[in-house]
């Protein structure tokens, strides 16, 4: 009986590895360059072993002094035939014929040329680890890039590459853990939580990532720290804070944290003084969880008019209505506005082109998001450290960029004195 079933292109057998949509387009231009391109990097190499000669290949006597002004008279060593190389960058594959030489030492003994140019057991260039890196930063999984840069790489690159080529990373990443926060001239604190689910003793686990943004002086938005813990407790919070101060950084101006309980108490233990902004939105979310859903429009429209007044006496005129209002209406959802006291309004103290970055943890909300948008192709992350590694990576590779905050230009401007009244 006949097989009439059909695969979709990615199970059919050789499809990773085709590069064309037809095996008979020829691209003259593309062999020609890869050509030049061998010839460049295997001239590059003879070069590089003459100057360590002085002498060029075949000859029997140093370069003469006035062609070879600069460098090391006699003859240094011998050459011993050729080593057959395979390397992958941006331009593709190509496989190489790398000169072998021993070169003489003092001792009288022998030891063999390496080049500076083609490092031992180099396989790929680093723009090629970058590509690879980047398009994994991107939200290609490791077992579908070999698909999506078999175009670039002639299929030279497999899910196994990728994973090396990650792991080269973790050594900037250990860096940038610990370097010091004497010099970073911060002046406000952005302090969040996520969740993301990862792989811990072959079980998925739900883990969560404490990130720190900083503020510096010129209104720039820097990472600070991004930890993977168990939760947002204070326990978790106080260990990332504790790490900040120990690598030198300075007490804050200014706080913008979620509202979170484990956070609060963290700071209040080590920066109990510092102005701190609690986050509009998440309040937002809260006031919607103690209200009907027939509700959830009202409250919202009451809310906003609050928040987005345009001067501290309009704010605190309509925070006494909406009290008065659903302390009649719904006294939960009065009762959680109170709950979040002054802290929900300490924004105001600022100057008011300062609102709209100082009311919310927004700046951290955006990084979740495409941070959560990259991983959704991966659904389970291969390890904690991972997570960590990656949001950070994200950022380090320029994937996504950060702007100043707005109204940077006042942020040199002291707070005032007084916040609103909350006297209802």
């Amino acid at each position: 009986m006949s097989d009439n079933s059909t695969k979709t292109a990615s199970l059919q057998p050789g499809a990773e590895t085709a590069l064309y949509l037809s095996d008979d387009w020829f691209d003259p231009i593309e062999a020609g360059l890869r050509d030049r391109v061998r010839e460049f990097i295997q001239e590059m190499i003879e070069g590089e072993l003459e100057e360590a000669l002085s002498r060029p290949r075949y000859a029997r006597r140093p370069t003469p002094p006035a062609a070879n002004a600069g460098r090391p008279t006699g003859i240094s060593g011998h050459r011993h035939g050729h080593r057959s190389r395979s390397l992958t960058g941006t331009f593709g594959r190509v496989d190489v014929a790398v000169p072998r030489a021993r070169l003489d030492t003092a001792d009288g003994k022998t030891i063999e040329w390496k080049s500076k140019a083609l490092r031992s057991y180099q396989r790929r260039t680093k723009q090629a680890d970058a590509l690879i890196a980047g398009s994994y930063l991107a939200g290609t999984n490791t077992r579908r890039v070999r698909r999506a840069l078999s175009a670039v790489f002639g299929g030279a690159v497999s899910k196994d590459t990728v994973s090396r080529v990650w792991r080269k990373v973790k050594g900037d990443w250990d860096g940038w853990n610990v370097r010091s926060l004497t010099a970073e001239p911060i002046v406000r604190l952005i302090l969040d939580g996520t969740v993301v689910r990862v792989r811990l003793d072959r079980k998925a686990t739900s883990i969560a990532l404490l990130v720190v943004l900083g503020v510096r002086e010129n209104g720039q938005k820097v990472l600070l720290a991004v930890k993977n813990m168990g939760g947002e407790t204070r326990q978790a919070w106080r260990a990332v804070l504790d790490d900040l101060v120990k690598r030198g950084l300075r007490k804050p101006e200014f706080l913008i944290v979620d509202g979170g309980s484990g956070l609060e108490q963290a700071l209040a233990t080590l920066w109990g003084d510092v102005p701190t902004q609690r986050c509009t939105v998440h309040k937002h979310r809260n006031l919607l969880a103690h209200a009907p859903p027939r509700l959830h429009e009202e409250v919202s429209a009451d809310y906003t008019d609050m928040i987005y007044a345009t001067s501290p006496t309009e704010i605190e005129h309509r925070r006494r209505a909406f009290i008065r209002k659903w302390r009649l209406k719904c006294k939960a959802v009065a009762d959680s506005l109170e709950e979040a006291g002054d802290r929900l309004f300490t924004f105001t103290r600022l100057p008011p082109s300062q609102w709209k970055s100082a009311r919310t943890t927004n700046a951290i909300e955006r990084l979740h998001e495409e941070f959560k948008r990259r991983i959704k192709t991966q659904t389970v992350l291969p390890s904690a450290e991972t997570a960590a590694m990656l949001f950070w990576a994200l950022l380090a590779a320029g994937q996504i960029v950060m702007r100043k905050v707005d109204g940077w230009q006042t942020l040199t401007q002291h707070l005032a004195d007084n916040p609103i009244d909350l006297a209802a």
